[in-house]
């Protein structure tokens, strides 16, 4: 009995795992994601919050705060906890408020790995 999976059960796996992490990801997303790369935004903004969690924001929406009561991307606008939160950033429009997101995540992915290159 071959126990491997067979190249079109595993995409239809990866798919079914994938589509599980967007709808979790976009539970915090107020706004349609209706593009071609609707995945990615979700992620970035799941991954944002996480980063979120590990460096801090501000006073304000730090690492327990952000842990315990999550963060909501609106249209505008980043909160903590719920649509009337804490802002921690507003911006003009939803494209804005997403390229803040995936630069800020860049920013931590940099961050990190030179981290790790002075460290070796």
């Amino acid at each position: 009995m071959n126990n491997q999976e067979t190249l079109e059960q595993m995409n239809k796996r990866f798919h079914k795992e994938r589509e599980l992490e967007y709808k979790e990801a976009k539970e915090k997303i107020t706004f349609q994601l209706r593009c071609k790369e609707k995945y990615y935004y979700a992620f970035q903004c799941a991954k944002f919050e996480k980063n979120i969690i590990k460096y801090g924001y501000d006073s304000y929406a730090n690492k327990s705060s952000v842990a315990k009561e999550g963060l909501i991307f609106s249209e505008y606008k980043i909160s903590l906890g719920d649509y009337h939160g804490h802002y921690l950033k507003t911006l003009d429009t939803k494209e804005e408020m997403l390229g803040f997101v995936i630069g800020y995540n860049d920013c931590i992915a940099n961050l990190e790995y030179n981290t790790k290159l002075e460290v070796a």
